[in-house]
Order: structure tokens, then sequence, then C-alpha cells
């Protein structure tokens, strides 16, 4: 099992002569990476840009075009494993631009949940907090402390305070995250839901790109 603290190492790797490139999140290494053992995947090579790219969304489409255009020679395709994650239409014209695909989706909530069911949902559950395995594993890294919440807990009703539930995402069925994830609602002072979700349409987008074409 790969720990978070290798996300970065395991985005630069493996350095193979794969005919597809994964240029994606590292929140979403793990998943990756389990998909490509599950399936035989072994002609996808993963490059992982850093998950904290997610604090600044702006920076996004400039990081995965760096990614591409450095990596790009020697592979037939490349695929971007991101949805389009705060960029406003931004990451989608970039690989229009450039001539590959990605995730559809707004975020990964949503094809984690399934795009259609998400989208369904959505106006019913716009009081809901999501958390995904990653988010679980790295909930004071990417939520308390930049929120300030560690320092100041007293702020959590003011970023909080319009939120009645947190949804836990969980693509594992893990009894540990789970006691964590129920932790993270308790600190935020919100209900917990858990679903399982699996990998949702993550799976699908990986098997399209996996294809092999001719």
């Amino acid at each position: 099992m790969i720990d978070d603290a290798d996300l970065t190492r395991e985005g630069l790797a493996p350095q193979g002569r794969g005919r597809v490139l994964l240029v994606a999140c590292g929140a979403l290494a793990h998943e990756i990476l389990a998909l490509k053992a599950a399936n035989g995947w072994d002609h996808l090579d993963l490059q992982c840009l850093p998950a904290i790219l997610h604090n600044h969304p702006e920076r996004i489409p400039e990081s995965v075009a760096r990614a591409v255009e450095s990596r790009r020679d020697g592979y037939d395709r490349v695929f971007v494993v991101y949805a389009d994650c705060g960029t406003g239409g931004a990451l989608a014209a970039l690989c229009e631009r450039l001539g590959v695909g990605m995730v559809e989706g707004p975020h990964c909530y949503a094809f984690f949940e399934g795009n259609a069911a998400f989208a369904a949902r959505a106006e019913e559950e716009f009081t809901a907090f999501y958390l995904t395995d990653f988010l679980v594993r790295q909930f004071d890294a990417f939520v308390w402390e930049p929120l300030g919440l560690d320092r100041h807990p007293e702020l959590r009703d003011t970023y909080f305070g319009n939120y009645d539930r947190l949804v836990y995402q969980a693509q594992t069925d893990d009894p540990a995250l789970t006691a964590k994830a129920q932790d993270c609602a308790r600190r935020l002072g919100l209900t917990f839901e858990r679903r399982l979700t699996g990998y949702g349409d993550l799976a699908a987008a990986l098997a399209g790109a996996a294809a092999r074409e001719g």
C-alpha cells in the first residue's frame, strides 16, 4: 500500500514506455494505481501533480500544460485525470487545444458518485460537505489547517455554518477510514453520512483511456 507521503514520488513513476500517459491529480493516485493493477493496464504511465493545487485551482491548467508538453513525446496518447476542479472551464479548453482527453464532470465528488447521480442529487444536497478517501486521510492538511481551524476553532461556524451534513464518499470499504471520517464530521459539527461509491465514473474514464487504438 502507498503511504500518503509517497504520493508525489509515486506521481513521478513509473518512467515506463507505455503508450498512454496519465497526467493526474495527486489526490487520485491510490485509485488510479488500484485500477491499473486490477485491470492489468501496464501500458498506462502515471505522472501526478501535487494535490495541494486544489487550493489554487487557477494554477491547475498551467501545471497540466507543462506536464503534458514535457512528456508527451514517445506516447501514443495523453489523458488528463482531472475533472474541471474549479478551473471554470479553463482546463477543458486547454485539453481541447492540446488534443488530449480528460475526465468528465465538475469535480471528483461528482465522478466518484457518478456524474449523472450527483447531478440528480444536487438540489437536495447543496448543504452537504464531501470527503473522499484521500481527503479523509489528509483532512488536517487539506481542510483543518488551511482554514486555520487548528489555531482558531471558533471559526468553524463561519466556514461550515451553512452545511448540515458531511457525506463521506468511500472508494474502499475501510473501517478505519470510516471511523476517521466520522471524527471529521464530529469536529465540524455535521451529521455524518457514508456512501460506498467505489471508483464511480473514474473506472470508465480510465478504461476508455486504456483502450488501445487500432
